[in-house]
Order: structure tokens, then C-alpha cells, then sequence
């Protein structure tokens, strides 16, 4: 068994008052981050039930970072897993699941919120070269 990972990204896009108030915890529904942060280690561990053609894999790690900028927020969500197959489903379904959270969560103060650049960042295993998503 290879220990594999992967590494995406997504970006919620939405006004400056609604990130500011994400920053500050102000809004009405609670801790949008902690919220989101939990959802989209779910949906990482449940993305074989998700997606038809996605292989069931026994994660062994998930982490959420989130990058608060003055008119969105950049999610990026990190899964390890022992096994056959990759995890770059999985890391797409965890940080798809949180932009999702953030944009539930927020939808009373800002329906104008945009989810976008859903992208697998990196993956690789431990002995197989590791792909990086190259610079625009």
C-alpha cells in the first residue's frame, strides 16, 4: 500500500461585508469556517457514495485551511489515505463541500456569492513523482 495524498482548492467569491463578517463571526447561523471545515471533511470521506464512478477509499487524514481576502474566501483541502487508488476525488469533493457550507451559511446576507476554481492543486504518492497544478 502507497501513502497517497492530494491537495485542491476552491474560492467563494461574495461581497466585502459578507467576508468581513465570516471574519468576524457575525453571522447570524454561527462559525461558518468551523461549520465548513467539518463538512468538507464529511463529504472527503463520503465521496465513493457521491460520485458513481469514484472508488471507495479509507481516508486517513483531511485537513481545511482557509484564506480570508477582502472579497472571498480561498479554501484549500488536503486528504492522505493508504491504498490503490488516488485521492484527488476526494480532495475536490472536501473542498467543493465547504464552499458549498460557506455559501449556505451566508446566502441570507449575500445570494451574489460565486464558487469558483475548483482545481486539484497537487497530488502524488509516495513513490510516484508528484503532479503540481503549473502557474498560469
Amino acid at each position: 500500500m502507497r501513502r497517497r495524498y492530494a491537495v485542491a482548492r476552491a474560492l467563494v467569491e461574495m461581497r466585502a461585508d459578507t467576508a468581513t463578517k465570516v471574519a468576524e463571526n457575525e453571522i447570524e447561523k454561527g462559525d461558518v469556517l468551523a461549520c465548513a471545515r467539518i463538512a468538507g471533511i464529511q463529504g472527503a470521506k463520503r465521496a465513493a457514495e457521491l460520485i458513481p464512478s469514484a472508488l471507495p477509499v479509507m481516508v486517513g487524514g483531511v485537513t481545511v485551511d482557509f484564506e480570508i481576502g477582502a472579497v472571498a474566501i480561498a479554501i484549500t483541502a488536503r486528504v492522505e489515505a493508504l491504498g490503490l487508488s488516488g485521492v484527488s476525488t476526494e480532495a475536490l469533493t472536501c473542498a467543493s463541500v465547504a464552499a458549498l457550507t460557506i455559501y449556505d451559511m451566508c446566502k441570507a446576507i449575500d445570494r451574489s456569492m460565486t464558487i469558483t476554481e475548483v482545481v486539484v492543486e497537487e497530488h502524488g504518492a509516495d513513490d510516484v513523482a508528484i503532479w503540481r497544478r503549473a502557474l498560469p
